[in-house]
């Protein structure tokens, strides 16, 4: 991995950064960062010339856990250095970290450009509270296509926001072109690297301003824990975020939230390298069978931008989506008939995770916006976890069983 702001290797960030020894600290000797559950701390005295902006939290400088917790500060330093950030925040989700940087970003009057592919809850917090509430102007766009990125941006356009690869369809934006587009516009480009996680993007080190995470995904990767983080170089963001974050809102990641993100960050490489070496096997397999219409998985030479995927990732992740034959009754038996892949919503924990996002996790979306973005009714999108491989192919088979047993359509 190589951009990053330590020189130290990516496997050994995630095991030891942000657990050192705190100045101020008792020297005990924990080799994991303590879960520090005192909402509030001992002052050595009344220093009536410092102000909360003076507070340096590496320096054991606490007062208030809302302010700063050093289990808290200990992962966000982590998260940061993995992302070759310098600012780094902690929340308790990843909703809450991407209301907070977009609120720091925009203004009544200002206009975004996102992304029309993106995760169904970030849509609707785009439409439904900055464009409906807070009057700021929101366009959609396929940003396949920096063109299209291009063509949207106005005078107006304070701020960009990607996800890339996208959530169910796993489309993907050229991320060094659209930073470029957005900053000959003086706009921020804000990035969601949720599925892909730092270990196999960066997406500071290819231009964008902030990169946000839901930490409940693959950071943790337990299935045990909600959170979510920001991180940015731009000291101006910083500003904003955690005066935002602290006084303005007062969303923060819990301690114990914050232990359990530490101690699921440390197995981060192997379990991305795993998931992603069952997903390849999975989405071969998927794409070769005669029940399945189409795969959509980065690592497939068959993905439409799969030279920009080799060429902006190391890596594809072990997200995919697949669309089944026949109908919603269909893809309604062969989920149920599933027993190795549990149905829930999510992604990202070492168990193997399945949704129907055209209702579970896009049903919030009208119908016609779900057409619109190829979200059909026998899509499928999977996390692959990190079980055997051939126990998760033989539970794909029975699925399928359960389909051409109760088929509605002419099964092969």
């Amino acid at each position: 991995m190589e951009d990053r702001a330590d020189p130290t290797r990516f496997e050994t960030l995630a095991v030891t950064h942000g657990e050192e020894p705190t100045p101020g600290d008792p020297m005990t000797g924990d080799v994991v960062s303590p879960i520090h559950l005192a909402s509030t701390y001992a002052l050595p005295g009344l220093d009536t010339e410092m102000s909360l902006e003076d507070l340096d939290p590496s320096q054991g400088d606490f007062v208030y856990s809302r302010l700063s917790n050093p289990t808290r500060h200990a992962v966000e330093r982590r998260i940061g250095a993995l992302e070759g950030g310098e600012h780094a925040y902690a929340f308790s989700s990843g909703t809450a970290a991407i209301f907070t940087f977009v609120l720091s970003a925009v203004e009544p009057g200002d206009h975004v450009v996102a992304f029309d592919d993106l995760y169904a809850g970030t849509r609707r917090m785009l439409e439904d509270v900055f464009d409906a509430r807070l009057g700021v102007d929101v366009d959609f766009v396929d940003a396949t296509d920096v063109d299209n990125v291009a063509a949207a941006v106005t005078e107006d356009t304070a701020l960009v926001w990607m996800e890339t690869p996208t959530n169910p369809r796993m489309n993907m934006c050229d991320l060094q072109a659209v930073a470029a587009v957005a900053h000959d516009a003086d706009a921020l480009l804000g990035v969601d690297n949720t599925f892909m996680s730092p270990y196999f993007q960066t997406p500071l080190a290819l231009g964008a301003d902030a990169v946000a995470h839901s930490t409940t995904k693959y950071l943790n990767g337990h299935s045990d824990s909600v959170g979510g983080a920001l991180v940015t170089n731009d000291a101006t963001v910083a500003d904003e975020v955690e005066f935002l974050q602290t006084v303005g809102i007062g969303d923060v990641l819990a301690p114990f939230d914050s232990y359990l993100l530490l101690r699921g960050i440390k197995t981060l490489p192997m379990r991305m390298e795993r998931h992603q070496e069952n997903a390849m096997a999975v989405a071969e397999f998927l794409e070769g069978h005669e029940l399945v219409d189409a795969v959509h998985y980065p690592g497939l030479d068959s993905h439409p931008q799969h030279e920009l995927a080799a060429e902006q990732m190391s890596g594809y992740g072990g997200v995919l989506s697949f669309e089944l034959a026949g109908g919603i009754e269909d893809a309604k038996r062969f989920l149920e008939a599933l027993e190795e892949w549990t149905l829930a919503e999510s992604l990202g924990g070492v168990e193997s995770l399945v949704e129907l996002p055209a209702g579970m996790t896009h049903e919030p979306l009208p119908a016609e916006e779900r057409e619109a973005l190829g979200i059909t009714d026998t899509l499928v999108r999977a996390s692959v976890g990190v079980e055997h491989v051939d126990d998760l192919l033989a539970d794909l088979e029975r699925g399928f069983d359960a389909m051409i047993e109760g088929a509605e359509f002419d099964a092969p």
